[in-house]
């Protein structure tokens, strides 16, 4: 009992260095996802169980892989979610203990996903936009749509990226699983896998419904612009869309597996130490400032010589009728555009001789741009940042994005 008392103290020693060590790159996360975070891993202490299940494998091959990318590509989101996941393996090796639920929220919450998410609005939008369209021509005059934007009685309507409620979905997801937790406790009993996939299945459809009469709720008040009435709207419908119909569905939804006795389980000490020297390893890695090489056997079309650096991840070069943006493949021109007040109308794939690229339309103040990008390696260019970032996972080949802007003639 001592020495496994002493093994729990050094281990906890050693997590707390791995903290301090990664200290700026957990302050960043939680200033993203603060309550997001707090709120999963609550839920994770809070809604464990035990199991017969061997999560520790499972959970080491995905921290393996994690910092396997982090390592090579220095990617601190996937660092910081194998952190996550390391607490939830030092939570089941003292305790046996493990919910599927809070693993779910904490993968939701996570810097990933929420990239994966900025990459898949625009088409999101124009989807939800277009059927929103579909439906209110029967009871409203439009005149047309184009993209985001609606033109009703000669007015133009433009829905925002806030409308597409990344917070709700997540938020809903999460109300979910504690909704989940909570008819766990309450009945004594345990939801089986299938149950909770099913649950996140309906939770996910019911974000959907939520989100399209939400769009047509706004539609209909003219209230696209983010004041107090377009986020009474959207909680209004979080509300009715959401919460309601989760709380009605849990009635079909019964925990009917009972409490288990489990096994003490086989080389959790190996694995805690072997995945705790990859985190290490990863953490020092990562600190080590990691060469771009952004203007290497760049195309001569490009005038490097009347650019300037903004920053050690992006290039900017300005002409007459141009403008030109040289980064690092992590910043996506979605997420700039739209941070710097510009509304993204429609994003279609377009060819640049046999190549495919992006192209964005985009409007601010009144005035229409067309923005087209491109990740580019060994002069190639692709539209697929998982297909870049594979090949320089495995080649460590330079890779950059190039964004090109012009302004459209009226």
């Amino acid at each position: 009992m001592n020495l496994l008392l002493e093994y729990k103290k050094t281990v906890l020693l050693i997590f707390g260095c791995l903290l301090l060590l990664n200290y700026s790159i957990i302050s960043a996360g939680l200033n993203n996802n603060l309550f997001g975070i707090l709120a999963s891993i609550g839920l994770f202490f809070i809604g464990s169980r035990k199991t017969t299940f061997n999560i520790s494998y499972p959970l080491f091959a995905m921290i393996f892989i994690l910092e396997f990318i982090s390592f090579r590509l220095h990617t601190k989101s996937l660092h910081l979610l194998a952190l996550a996941l390391f607490v939830c393996l030092l939570y089941y090796s003292f305790t046996q203990k493990f919910s599927f639920i809070a693993l779910i929220c904490i993968l939701l919450f996570s810097s990933v996903f929420s990239t994966f998410f900025d990459y898949m609005t625009t088409e999101i939008k124009q989807i939800l936009c277009y059927h929103v369209y579909i439906v209110l021509k029967n009871f409203i005059v439009i005149d047309k749509i184009e993209g985001v934007n609606f033109y009703i009685n000669n007015a133009k309507i433009t829905v925002d990226t806030a409308c597409m409620g990344l917070s709700m979905f997540k938020t809903g997801l999460l109300s979910g699983a504690f909704i989940l937790t909570l008819e766990e406790k309450k009945q004594s009993k345990y939801f089986n896998i299938l149950q909770i996939f099913l649950f996140c299945v309906v939770v996910i459809i019911l974000n959907i419904i939520s989100n399209y009469f939400r769009i047509i709720t706004l539609i209909l008040f003219q209230c696209t612009q983010e004041n107090v009435l377009h986020h009474t709207i959207g909680i209004l419908c979080f509300v009715f869309y959401q919460i309601v119909p989760m709380l009605f569905l849990i009635h079909f939804f019964k925990p009917k597996t009972e409490e288990i006795q489990t096994e003490k389980q086989q080389h959790k000490f190996v694995i805690i130490i072997v995945a705790t020297s990859i985190l290490f390893a990863t953490s020092f890695e990562i600190k080590k400032i990691q060469p771009n090489n952004l203007l290497e056997n760049l195309s001569s079309e490009y005038s490097i010589q009347n650019g300037t650096w903004v920053n050690n991840e992006v290039f900017k070069i300005s002409t007459p009728s141009k403008l030109i943006y040289i980064k690092t493949p992590a910043h996506n021109p979605l997420v700039c555009w739209t941070g710097n007040g510009y509304k993204i109308i429609e994003k279609k794939e377009t060819a640049r001789g046999n190549q495919k690229i992006w192209q964005v339309k985009m409007e601010k103040n009144n005035i229409q741009y067309n923005s087209y990008w491109w990740y580019e390696c060994d002069s190639k260019k692709y539209t697929s940042l998982p297909e870049v970032l594979l090949i320089k996972l495995f080649t460590n080949k330079s890779v950059r994005l190039i964004n090109e802007t012009t302004k459209i003639q009226q």
